[in-house]
């Protein structure tokens, strides 16, 4: 699935809300000034996407989104022949927009895409910054601002699908883990103007869930799960309806860690 988004103006729209939890803005900056590629390691919901917004608007460069998943190809993101009316046209892809015009290119979860899609960004992450189209017989150099962006979870690839350490040498990395709870109690405030003492409630259960494996969750609960409750809250859903609701069924469907969890969610609200 494939996100575009035209360049943002400070007159158009509001910057988008985001707190950093380090440096990473300062080395989003460095990698767009000296045009390096970024690998964003981490879980779900750690402030990934929210960060490419954030840069996005802050550079006035168009974000380009492709969500891959085990059936993105790399014709899916360079381009492919169409028919239109009685002729067969060439059409740029994602991936080739980007590179022309000079936007940020973020490949969400690069690591489920077929292998042949990190054979078709290598010549774009060393120094060459190129992009060769073998059906049209064409190279194209990139424009001095595109910016290739992929993202990893790591936690949850791991004995499934891994990056090459080859293709991983290629990227700049920053890495995103769950925020300290003072931190991730002024995001949700921020994303959703939740009183403190709610936010805070939401963080120690997320931090209580994240801290017991024993529970066999394929993914903990993430920040973003705790800003879609307090905003579920914020517009009068009782709290433990919106716990139930926003955070603990979309992690499981196992009834008896449902219980679980609502059971230790209970006892905090």
């Amino acid at each position: 699935m494939i996100r575009n988004a035209e360049p943002i103006s400070s007159e158009q729209i509001q910057e988008p809300y985001y707190e950093p939890v380090g440096q990473e803005i300062e080395v989003f900056y460095k990698a767009a000034e000296h045009m390096l590629p970024l690998l964003l390691k981490g879980p779900t919901g750690t402030g990934k996407s929210r960060l490419l917004e954030t840069m996005a608007y802050r550079l006035n460069r168009r974000l380009i989104t492709v969500i891959c998943n085990e059936e993105t190809s790399s014709v899916d993101l360079v381009g492919r022949y169409i028919v239109k009316g009685a002729d067969t046209v060439w059409q740029d892809g994602p991936l080739t927009i980007g590179v022309r015009e000079g936007a940020i290119v973020y490949l969400d979860e690069v690591a489920e895409a077929r292998p042949d899609v990190l054979v078709a960004i290598h010549s774009l992450t060393d120094h060459r910054r190129s992009l060769f189209i073998d059906r049209t017989n064409e190279e194209i150099v990139a424009n001095k601002n595109f910016l290739l962006v992929a993202s990893f979870n790591p936690g949850y690839q791991r004995g499934f699908k891994e990056l090459k350490p080859s293709t991983r040498q290629r990227f700049l990395s920053i890495d995103f883990q769950y925020p300290k709870p003072t931190v991730e109690s002024k995001i949700i405030m921020g994303e959703t103007k939740i009183d403190e003492r709610i936010s805070s409630k939401l963080v120690q259960f997320a931090n209580l869930v994240r801290n017991k494996p024993e529970l066999g969750l394929a993914e903990t609960i993430s920040t973003r799960l705790l800003v879609s409750c307090a905003l579920l809250i914020q517009s009068g859903l009782g709290p433990r309806l919106a716990g139930r609701t926003a955070i603990i069924l979309p992690l499981t469907d196992d009834s008896d860690t449902i219980e679980s969890l609502q059971d230790v969610y209970n006892l905090i609200f």
